[in-house]
């Protein structure tokens, strides 16, 4: 009997995934639930298990292709059968996946899309290739080195179906900086062209040339992207969180005794977020063309550093249905799984509003880009003990509090100074109002 392995739907706006490594070979034996490849999307990389027990009997694409989603990428024989390898014409005719066409996942492909290239006019006369495949990696090389789509199409293909690589493209660069290619300027260049046209670097000297990683490549687009798309806007406001860390101190021993986690400040923030995005609902949305989508779910985003230095943003979903065990739980484990490449897909997606910890490295504050198609982010900056003028029954007095900056950046496209400062402000009122005799 013969089984195909087909390239998995990683998540919704989700239609394709790069090869990153087989972790078996044709001929060789693989059980049930066992990893036979490593694959990755613009989201989060993940293994593919086996679906049975049997035998690699044919591996249809290599390392580095890049499938669409419910493709054939293997066989597997069981019983000792022979398998035969499907025919090219079989492999074309496979189900096109449905594609999601609420706002929403309208909204995060487009975030997810490969940038296009500068100039990037499909000529549908030219070597009859127009719907060519090329791969997020050689979409971005051709971006950052203005290799205009004509020019790209020209370009000998030497992957699968003639598809240009990596190494093609490089190739081409080098003997175009040879002189070898001759490019003939536009006569015009468009506004747009010119304003996002990537500035000549030297790389003389004393320099060392390192090549982004994928995911830096796809957190680079998907910031410039953010940028071009949303007016940021960012307020600032300094909130006395004296009764928070006082708490926070008092309880982290006994509740890492007793629910074996350890109680950060992470889950104090989302709390307390939660309850203003109630009173403020236009900051948990989306932006539609001319719609404003309104989310009735609050799914936190936490921005999380991970070891390599990159980004990522799992997602705590339906927050506002959590406790505080609940969410510190859900903290740690999103947390952990993101430092050891263990988040499914469906972890990173749907988050609503953002929160990030720059005060984690000892930052002050800071202006974070909005993460796209969101219209808001918090920032949470050092917690700092500072003299500070408080008011007492007996008047004016100066104490030493504990005291931190709020930073929100808000797209004004539909947060209005107004609205993002009332928000904000919203935020640090219920930091400073922190029950200290709160129960656990």
């Amino acid at each position: 009997m013969a089984v195909e392995l087909v390239m998995p739907k990683m998540g919704e706006s989700i239609m394709e995934a790069t090869i990153l490594k087989w972790l078996k070979k044709e001929g060789d034996t693989v059980a049930l639930d066992e990893p036979i490849l490593e694959i990755a999307t613009d989201k989060v990389d993940s293994e593919v298990p086996s679906p049975v027990e049997g035998t690699i009997s044919s591996i249809m694409f290599q390392e580095g292709d890049t499938v669409e989603v419910g493709k054939v990428i293997a066989m597997i024989g069981t019983d000792g059968e022979a398998v035969v390898s499907p025919s090219p014409a079989v492999e074309e005719k496979a189900p096109e996946p449905k594609r999601e066409t609420t706002p929403a996942a309208v909204m995060e492909a487009a975030a997810s899309a490969p940038v296009a290239v500068t100039n990037a006019t499909p000529d549908t006369t030219s070597n009859g290739s127009k719907s060519r495949f090329y791969s997020p990696l050689v979409m971005n090389i051709a971006r950052s080195e203005n290799i205009s789509m004509n020019e790209l199409e020209a370009i000998p293909g030497s992957g699968k179906n003639e598809r240009v690589t990596k190494k093609d493209i490089m190739a081409y660069l080098k003997n175009r900086q040879n002189g070898t290619h001759s490019i003939q300027p536009a006569t015009t260049t468009p506004k747009s062209s010119q304003a996002t046209a990537t500035p000549t670097v030297s790389t003389s000297g004393n320099v060392e040339i390192v090549e982004m990683d994928r995911m830096r490549q796809l957190i680079a687009d998907h910031m410039v992207m953010s940028k071009q798309t949303s007016p940021h806007v960012t307020s600032f406001v300094e909130a006395d969180v004296t009764n928070m860390v006082l708490w926070r101190n008092k309880h982290k021993g006994e509740f890492q005794k007793r629910e074996g986690e350890k109680l950060t400040f992470t889950p104090l923030f989302v709390e307390l977020v939660v309850q203003a995005i109630k009173e403020f609902p236009l900051v948990n949305a989306s932006v539609d063309g001319k719609n404003m989508v309104i989310k009735k779910d609050i799914n936190i985003g936490m921005a999380t550093a991970l070891p390599s230095g990159n980004l990522i943003v799992p997602v705590i979903k339906n927050a506002d249905q959590k406790n505080l065990i609940g969410l510190a739980k859900e903290v740690n484990g999103l947390a952990t799984r993101a430092r050891d490449n263990k988040l499914k897909p469906e972890e990173i997606e749907g988050g609503t509003f953002t929160l990030t910890n720059v005060g984690t490295f000892g930052n002050l504050m800071g202006t974070p880009i909005i993460n796209q198609p969101q219209v808001a982010i918090l920032a949470t900056g050092a917690i700092k003990k500072k003299p500070v003028v408080i008011e007492t029954p007996a008047g004016d007095s100066i104490a030493i509090r504990h005291m931190m900056y709020l930073s929100l950046s808000y797209d004004h496209r539909i947060v209005d100074g107004a609205l993002g400062g009332s928000f904000l402000r919203k935020i640090a009122d219920n930091f400073e109002a922190f029950d200290i005799n709160k129960t656990i």
